[in-house]
């Protein structure tokens, strides 16, 4: 399907690229919503002002930023309209990325041209379920007090890479290093 203003709202999946403040000064607005977010359209993709960036009515779009903060102050990102991927909460659209150095964790979209199939897809609600237990994994030592292992950097990734890249339970991955 192909995405652009008049139905790239319905259903989507997206990640905006944060952008400077002034690139839309030029711009001539085109929709205000009522939740009071701005847009720009233009021929290429849309520019969105807002200050509340994840769910977006029956949308998922998400902004890719330098600040951890991306809530609650207005930001502007920038998608093509080719960036746009269908959404909906049943069928398996997405996977699961790690950054390793950040230790954030996100999903994508099956359709993003950056995915490898050697990542298994789930729905929006399995996806949202194992990136918590991922979180627990990068951020936590708890879960690993009766594991046995050398080094608990090259466990997390050992385990958030099964988690990934299996349908394996979290308990059933940590069996193996008990």
């Amino acid at each position: 399907m192909q995405y652009n203003k008049y139905n790239f709202h319905k259903y989507t999946f997206c990640v905006f690229q944060e952008v400077e403040n002034n690139i839309v000064e030029k711009l001539n607005l085109s929709y205000k919503s009522k939740s009071g977010s701005a847009y720009y359209f233009t021929a290429e993709g849309v520019y969105r002002v807002s200050n509340h960036w994840g769910r977006a009515a029956n949308c998922r779009w998400r902004l890719h930023s330098k600040n951890k903060t991306v809530n609650q102050i207005k930001r502007i990102g920038y998608a093509n309209w080719t960036d746009f991927y269908p959404n909906n909460e049943h069928e398996k659209l997405y996977y699961i990325e790690v950054n390793w150095e950040t230790k954030e964790v996100h999903f994508q979209h099956k359709e993003n041209p950056n995915y490898n199939d050697k990542y298994i897809l789930r729905n929006a609600a399995i996806t949202a379920k194992r990136i918590q237990t991922i979180r627990e994994i990068l951020l936590e030592e708890n879960w690993a007090k009766y594991l046995i292992f050398e080094s608990i950097e090259d466990l997390r990734k050992e385990i958030v890479n099964q988690l990934i890249q299996t349908e394996d339970t979290f308990i059933k991955i940590k069996q193996n290093y008990s």
